[in-house]
């Protein structure tokens, strides 16, 4: 019986494995394109300017994952892989002075403002030098130079620097933390001109993230949309790519 024609228009599930030891890293199954390409060109030897004889280059290849819903540890690809639990970031809020002559701040467990970064304003002038209040700040309380820079009743903003040890996942990007390798698997489905399903999966044997990314954020148009770009390069045993179809699973 001849082989059937087949097609496919379903995105692959992606399986992410480190390479070193072969632990999962990340089961990914919302993206909504996913690509594998390999190419090699050759070089040839002339005579009398036509080719003659073709030498084949190296394999190159390349895999990408698009996605506009995805996880947060889909950016520590990126990374060396690690997730962080503490964080700093730049914080404001508005306090209404509860008494004349102090203004007390309650960050929250696990949210303390990073020394010498604390700085009081009246409501409607944050960031205005000509308007900042002086003083100390000790254990949650802002006591300014001049008692009467704070009014029971009135508005102040505060912008801080919170160093917050809780409730914080952190992916840190800088040239000491390098990439891993991963071995990734995309498992989809063809299917033929009777109607059958049939799993069709890519391997990629040591996949290399390209370490460029763009987050792009708008009020208007598509959601935001994630793209990662893998190098395919050669395991230890030779193997770049395999494409598997598994019939022993058609349905």
């Amino acid at each position: 019986m001849p082989e059937l024609n087949k097609a496919n228009r379903q995105v692959c599930d992606v399986d992410i494995r480190i390479l070193k030891t072969m632990k999962p890293f990340l089961k990914f199954d919302t993206a909504n394109t996913t690509t594998a390409g390999l190419s090699g060109d050759s070089v040839y030897a002339m005579a009398k300017g036509s080719r003659k004889i073709a030498f084949a280059n190296p394999l190159e290849g390349t895999m990408t994952i698009e996605a506009q819903v995805y996880p947060f540890k889909l950016f520590a690809l990126l990374s060396d892989g690690t997730i962080e639990t503490s964080a700093a970031y730049a914080e404001t809020k508005t306090i209404t002075a509860s008494a004349a002559g102090t203004l007390t701040l309650t960050p929250g467990t696990g949210n303390t403002p990073k020394a010498g970064t604390l700085f009081v304003y009246p409501a409607d002038a944050f960031g205005d030098e000509d308007k900042l209040i002086a003083g100390t700040w000790a254990e949650n309380v802002f006591t300014p130079t001049d008692e009467d820079d704070i009014a029971s009743g009135t508005d102040y903003t505060v912008g801080y620097i919170v160093t917050k040890t809780s409730g914080v996942k952190r992916i840190s990007f800088n040239n000491n933390k390098l990439p891993k390798d991963y071995y990734i698997t995309q498992k989809t489905v063809d299917k033929d001109e009777e109607g059958l399903l049939t799993p069709f999966v890519m391997t990629a044997y040591k996949a290399t993230i390209q370490r460029n990314f763009e987050l792009s954020f708008s009020s208007e148009g598509d959601p935001a949309s994630v793209s990662l770009n893998f190098d395919l390069m050669e395991d230890k045993d030779g193997n770049i790519f395999d494409m598997i179809e598994i019939t022993d699973e058609a349905q």
